[in-house]
C-alpha cells in the first residue's frame, strides 16, 4: 500500500462528473476518512460531500474556496483546468494539488506536443503528420492509406477523432476542424495518423514527477453503439481487469511507455506530476500509443477506483509532494464494469431535464455515478448532460460484475435513454 506520512483531512476534488463522484467516493473511503469538498460537483456528490458553486474555470475562486475550506489537497479532475494552469495557482497559493503543471499537462493538450516528446523519449506511438490546411491534410491522406485517424490537436471532450475508412470521410474530418471550426482553436491544428488495427488498451499511472505506480489496465468503449458503431463519446462504458493485458503486461507498458515519458519531461524541466493515462493499441508489431491524458479517464475511472483496497487519499498526496514509494498499490483482484446511460440526441444534440426513475434502487444494486444531471423542481434528479449516469459493480469474475451493472441500469428510467448492451462483453466468459 502506498501512503504519505500525513494524509489531508479536507480534500478539495474539481469537476462535476462522474469521474469526480467516483474520487470522491474513493477518497472517503480512505483510512483517515477525510472531510470532501467539491466544486462544482452534482447531485450524487452532495450525496457524500459538500459541495460548492464555483465553476471549474474559475481559477481565483477555487483557489480562494481551498483557502477558506482549509484543504490540504486539491485533486482536480477534467482537463481543461488542468491544461489551464490550475495546479500551478494551487501552487502558488501555497496549496497541494494533485495534477500536472500547464507545462506538463500539454502531453494532453497538444497531440502534438506528445508525439514530439514521445520520439524524443523513444516511446513506440502510430506515425502522424501534423496540418494547418485542409489541402496539407488531404496530401496526408492520400500519402499514408486507410484506415486513417483524423485528430483534432487540442481538447475536444473525447469527440475529436475519426477513424476514417474512405477518403471523402477522411476528408470531411479535416474540414470540420480547419474550415467549419467545429472544434473552434482546439482544431486549428490536426494529426493526420496511420490507422492501427487491434486491441485498445487504457493504462493509467501515478507519477510524483519521478516515480510511477499504475493501476491495472482497463478498457473503455467509445462508439455510442454496440459492436463499436456510430460517432466516438466520451465513453459508453469499461472493464477492469482485461485477460489480454495481465499485470505482468501493464508493468512492462510501463517501462516501455510511462517511465521513459516521466523522465524526458523531468529532463525537459517539467516534471510530470498526477495520472499519466496511455491509450494504447495493442498491434501485432507491439504496442503504440495513440493519445496521452494527464488525468483520470473517465469512464475508466469508475471501473477502476471501486477495484482500489489502499488509501487513495495517501497515495495522491504523495504524488503531490513528490514522494510515492515504488511499491505496488492495493487493488482488488474482483474485476469491475462501468455502464455509462446516456441522454436522447448523445453524443451530437444531447437532450435534458428529463427526470430520472430509480436511482436508489439500482444503488441497492451497484454504485450509481452521476455525471450529467441536476436537481429537479420537484426534489428528484434530471438529466443535465450527455453522459447520464454510471453504473459499476464489482463482483467474482468479470462475468458477475457485468450482470450486476446491467441489473442496476435495468432499474433506472428517463425519457430516451441510450446505453450500449454489450460492455465487457465476451470478456473472462462474459455472456454477450
Amino acid at each position: 500500500m502506498c501512503e504519505s506520512a500525513a494524509v489531508a483531512e479536507r480534500i478539495l476534488v474539481v469537476g462535476s462528473g462522474g469521474r469526480e463522484h467516483a474520487l470522491a467516493v474513493a477518497l472517503a473511503r480512505s483510512p483517515g476518512s477525510p472531510a470532501i469538498h467539491c466544486a462544482p460537483g452534482n447531485p450524487g456528490i452532495a450525496e457524500i460531500a459538500t459541495t460548492h458553486a464555483v465553476a471549474v474555470d474559475d481559477h481565483a475562486g477555487l483557489v480562494r474556496l481551498a483557502t477558506e475550506q482549509r484543504v490540504g489537497l486539491v485533486v482536480v479532475g477534467p482537463e481543461a483546468p488542468l491544461v489551464a494552469g490550475l495546479v500551478d495557482e494551487m501552487a502558488a497559493a501555497g496549496i497541494a494539488a494533485f495534477g500536472p503543471t500547464a507545462a506538463a499537462a500539454r502531453l494532453e493538450g497538444s497531440k502534438a506536443f506528445a508525439k514530439e516528446v514521445m520520439a524524443s523519449a523513444g516511446v513506440p506511438a502510430a506515425a502522424s503528420v501534423a496540418v494547418t490546411t485542409v489541402q496539407e491534410g488531404v496530401a496526408a491522406v492520400d500519402q499514408m492509406g486507410f484506415p486513417i485517424a483524423i485528430k483534432a490537436d487540442g481538447l475536444a471532450s473525447g469527440k475529436g477523432v475519426v477513424v476514417a475508412m474512405r477518403r471523402a470521410e477522411a476528408i470531411e474530418a479535416i474540414e470540420a476542424c480547419l474550415a467549419d471550426r467545429r472544434f473552434g482553436a482546439a482544431g486549428d491544428t490536426v494529426l493526420i495518423e496511420e490507422g492501427l488495427v487491434g486491441p485498445e488498451v487504457s493504462l493509467l499511472a501515478v507519477c510524483d514527477g519521478t516515480r510511477v505506480v499504475r493501476f491495472p489496465a482497463a478498457r473503455d468503449y467509445k462508439p455510442i453503439g454496440d459492436g463499436n458503431t456510430g460517432p466516438n463519446t466520451g465513453g459508453m462504458g469499461s472493464v477492469s481487469p482485461i485477460p489480454d493485458v495481465p499485470d505482468a503486461l501493464a508493468d512492462e507498458l510501463v517501462e516501455q511507455v510511462h517511465r521513459p515519458v516521466v523522465a524526458e519531461m523531468a529532463r525537459r524541466g517539467t516534471p510530470f506530476t498526477g495520472v499519466l493515462y496511455a491509450g494504447l493499441m495493442m498491434t501485432v508489431d507491439g504496442p503504440r500509443v495513440l493519445e496521452f491524458n494527464t488525468r483520470f479517464g473517465d469512464p475508466e475511472t469508475q471501473a477502476l477506483l471501486p477495484r482500489v483496497d489502499g488509501d487513495l487519499a495517501g497515495l495522491l498526496e504523495a504524488a503531490a509532494h513528490g514522494e510515492l514509494p515504488d511499491a505496488p498499490f492495493a487493488i482488488s483482484d474482483d474485476p469491475a464494469v462501468a455502464v455509462v446511460l446516456a441522454s436522447e440526441g448523445y453524443p451530437a444534440a444531447p437532450v435534458t431535464g428529463d427526470p430520472i426513475e430509480g436511482l436508489a434502487e439500482a444503488g441497492r444494486i451497484a454504485d450509481v455515478y452521476h455525471a450529467g444531471t441536476a436537481p429537479g423542481e420537484d426534489g428528484g434528479v434530471v438529466t443535465a448532460g450527455g453522459r447520464v449516469l454510471a453504473v459499476s459493480a464489482r463482483g467474482a469474475s468479470v462475468a458477475d460484475a457485468r450482470a450486476a451493472a446491467y441489473r442496476a441500469a435495468d432499474a433506472i428510467r428517463f425519457r430516451g435513454m441510450q446505453r450500449r448492451s454489450d460492455i465487457a462483453a465476451g470478456i473472462d466468459g462474459a455472456a454477450s
